[in-house]
């Protein structure tokens, strides 16, 4: 709850703070987007004005006589593209550096038309790539600043109901997912994380590095692989070269800061840190777990020479779930209790990347390295003081070392781009694990370790015809591991790919595109091991999991800043790992807590998804923007005797409204609206989850695969809204937001709860207490489980 003093501060701070009317600046270099070389003479405008400037011979600009506040540019040069870059925050406090990128036109000179295009489409990926900037990331409602949670707006993306940022792209699992920081993968984006999957709670990636963001949801262009559902590539900022300058973001459950600025005459830095103070809220609030989580982020840029450049960066987190105990009144406290483990969890990316500026191209050599520890221990009863009480005792590390090498080339209207990647993986497994399966009590008890080279080749060309009016784009790839034979040989897993794009009009265009793509099941698949520390699955031939995309639709952009478009896809997926002991494909796991694919599995299940999307984007005009995007898909994958059936990211129906408008004195309100159909579940065996031994060990229900997702969720909703005030002053800026998540209260249905019944003492009640101990049973119930409260957040933004 917000104190009522704490709440008439901001408002009096919204309300009765005087700014006065002052100038800003952006400066900064247009260059060649391919070569890097400098585009002299360049001209750049504030959209709808004439407001303007030219570049000088060495392509640097500046644009003074600026009040305050957001602006969309176009920049153009002829020989070039037309760009516009939208919403360019100015303050009083610093000038702006933005150094912008243009690509060489396919048409002669004399022939171009300086007309900026409000979108981007790539030759390589025409269809299915989204972009988010940065300041739609900050101002969007109920994100709390967290990129997971912003691009559910787009289309084809889903959730889960519950509190995480499960990524769930056109009915694919959380785990089809990859991450790339200007060019450099990083496997962990999410604090707490599902290891095995690509989710958690809370976003690890600080907003405040962000250029901008590109959503990839099929159309992989060949020097990205290891992904079936989606591509996330985030373009981060560099470190002013001016001066020192430094942010502090205080919101509703941490703060952080940042700082950046030049380190002499040819490099810049910039760094942040954060710290949660979620746990003093959760002990608040009587919650039984309490979180704790850091995390850190620095961007190293050094220009090594007139036409190279090298960039290092660093990501990484330290997370701790300790259980508080003293929180065991109500069912659902007990229950919490009696199934979470205690988790400890840190990862950490740390990657370099060089680029050498050619007169036609640019080489570019990526170094990486990413690890992560993932432990978790449960006693029964969380009673530590007996070892025999010890159920669970989970110890894993899985480290990547890569390397990737690569070349893009233009010449004679050609675009080409290949190049060649190693990567060497260590993973080590330490499990102790009680279980209760449907065929009986299982007690896993092994250390595994696994050593794995990882190789790749690709290559893609693209080309425009008829004065851009045709674009073709052709690619393939092939990936190869020494995990088994039949993995090791890359043409096996090779990789092709098309794309076409039509431009019936100058803004209307049909684009589409087909591919095949592979992806390795996750190290706690591939790593796990018998008692006798034996990779069963190694002999049960897991290897790469396959995946045909054909996507296909129309895009039309408006004069306003706006594009409408509407796809349709269709995904069939191969080899899919199937959990033995579980009876489940590992395609519907991957949305909870703890960790996927530590169990035997062979791929014999195949899935498919299809459906179609609708979206419009209003950019920034006029003071409005919003996104109206709406998904019908569907998801099967097969069970245990083959048939199809609906996958735990069958939603069939999504739909995201979101608006927003600038207004006078810097005032900006924004709302969101989001509906998700109800998710497939799979009900609870409920004979053999409430045997005495059975919940003893486990603490849970047993879910019956006999009747894999047979049962569906209520369809959920939320509205947030978001209220947004900033000040300029002549040293710093202040943005004060009110953020308040849920504002109807909406309760949404999640799974309800399996839990024995408890006499006077909360023990669990026997229903046949004379029968032989193997035999007893409680008597169950379920409790409700819904989730949805109103959470407002007042957040503060200092930078100076």
């Amino acid at each position: 709850m917000i104190s009522k003093g704490l709440f008439s501060t901001m408002i009096f701070l919204f309300f009765s703070l005087q700014v006065f009317s002052q100038e800003s600046v952006i400066k900064g270099k247009i260059v060649d987007g391919l070569n890097n070389d400098p585009i002299p003479f360049a001209n750049i405008v504030i959209q709808n004005t004439s407001n303007g400037t030219s570049a000088d011979v060495n392509g640097e600009y500046i644009l003074d006589g600026i009040k305050p506040g957001l602006y969309n540019l176009v920049v153009s040069s002829l020989g070039y593209e037309s760009k516009v870059i939208y919403e360019v925050e100015v303050t009083k406090s610093k000038s702006r550096i933005l150094n912008i990128e243009l690509t060489e036109s396919t048409n002669k000179l004399e022939e171009v038309e300086v007309k900026a295009s409000p979108f981007d489409r790539k030759a390589e990926s025409p269809v299915s790539v989204k972009s988010i900037g940065v300041n739609e990331i900050q101002r969007y409602p109920g994100g709390n600043r967290d990129i997971s949670k912003v691009i559910q707006s787009l289309p084809g993306v889903s959730s889960t109901v519950a509190f995480r940022n499960d990524i769930v792209i056109r009915g694919g699992s959380p785990n089809e997912n990859r991450f790339y920081l200007d060019g450099i993968e990083v496997p962990v984006i999410n604090h707490f994380s599902t290891q095995g999957a690509s989710g958690g709670p809370i976003g690890l990636i600080n907003v405040d590095f962000i250029k901008d963001v590109e959503l990839y949801t099929g159309a992989f262009p060949a020097n990205r692989g290891n992904m079936l559902s989606s591509l996330l590539e985030f373009s981060l900022i560099d470190g002013r070269n001016d001066r020192l300058s430094g942010r502090f973001t205080l919101g509703s459950s941490e703060a952080g800061f940042s700082l950046q600025g030049p380190i002499g005459n040819k490099s810049t830095f910039i760094v942040s840190v954060r710290r949660s103070y979620l746990q003093l809220l959760f002990k608040a609030f009587g919650l039984p777990f309490l979180p704790t989580y850091n995390d850190f982020q620095f961007k190293y840029k050094y220009k090594t020479g007139k036409r190279s450049d090298l960039t290092v960066l660093g990501l990484g987190a330290i997370d701790d779930l300790k259980l508080n105990l003293s929180e065991n009144e109500t069912d659902d406290q007990k229950f919490l209790l009696g199934s979470l483990p205690e988790n400890k969890q840190w990862n950490y990316t740390v990657g370099a990347r060089y680029r050498k500026f050619l007169d036609n191209g640019v080489f570019t050599l990526v170094a990486s390295r990413n690890h992560l520890y993932n432990q978790a221990i449960k006693y029964e009863n969380n009673d530590d003081s007996d070892p025999d009480n010890l159920t669970l005792n989970y110890e894993s590390q899985e480290s990547e070392n890569k390397l990737r090498a690569e070349h893009t080339v233009q010449k004679s209207g050609y675009k080409i781009n290949y190049g060649v990647g190693y990567e060497f993986a260590q993973y080590r497994n330490e499990t102790f694990n009680l279980l209760t399966l449907p065929f009986g009590n299982v007690r896993l008890d092994f250390e595994s370790k696994l050593n794995l080279h990882k190789y790749s080749f690709f290559a893609q060309v693209s080309k425009s015809y008829f004065k851009d009016r045709l674009s073709l784009s052709l690619g393939i790839r092939g990936d190869g591991m020494d995990y088994t034979p039949e993995t090791s040989n890359p043409f096996k897993q090779l990789s092709p790919r098309f794309s076409a794009s039509v431009s019936i009009t100058d803004r209307l265009s049909f684009n589409f595109n087909t591919g095949h793509y592979y992806q390795l099941p996750a190290y706690t698949v591939l790593g796990f091991a018998d008692n006798e520390g034996e990779l069963v699955n190694k002999d049960n031939g897991i290897g790469y999991i396959s995946s045909t995309h054909v996507v296909g639709g129309f895009q039309y952009n408006t004069s306003f800043n706006a594009q409408f478009s509407v796809e349709g896809f269709f995904k069939k997926y191969d080899d899919y790992p199937f959990q033995l002991t579980d009876s489940v494909s590992l395609a519907n796991l991957g949305g909870d807590f703890g960790v996927v694919g530590n169990r035997p599995a062979a791929p014999i299940s195949e899935g498919r998804a299809y459906g179609v999307e609708f979206f419009y984007q209003q950019k920034l005009f006029k003071g409005f923007f919003g996104i109206v995007a709406y998904t019908y898909v569907r998801s099967e994958f097969t069970d245990k005797n083959g048939e199809y059936r609906p996958s735990s990211w069958d939603n069939r129906h999504l739909l995201s409204l979101t608006f927003g408008k600038k207004f006078k004195r810097d005032w900006e309100i924004g709302m969101r609206w989001r509906v998700i159909g109800g998710a497939p579940y799979t009900p609870f065996d409920i004979e053999l989850s409430s045997q005495k031994l059975v919940w003893d060990q486990n603490g849970v229900g047993i879910p019956d695969y006999d009747r894999t997702n047979s049962e569906r969720l209520n369809v959920s909703h939320q509205m947030d809204i978001r209220v947004d005030k900033k000040y300029f002053f002549k040293k710093w800026s202040l943005n004060l937001y009110l953020d308040i998540q849920n504002v109807y209260n909406q309760q949404n249905q999640l799974q309800p709860i399996l839990f024995p019944r408890l006499d006077e003492n909360d023990n669990p009640i026997v229903e046949n207490p004379d029968a032989p101990v193997q035999q007893q049973r409680y008597s169950t119930r379920f409790l409700e489980n819904e989730v949805g409260s109103i959470l407002p957040t007042i957040g503060v933004i200092v930078e100076f």
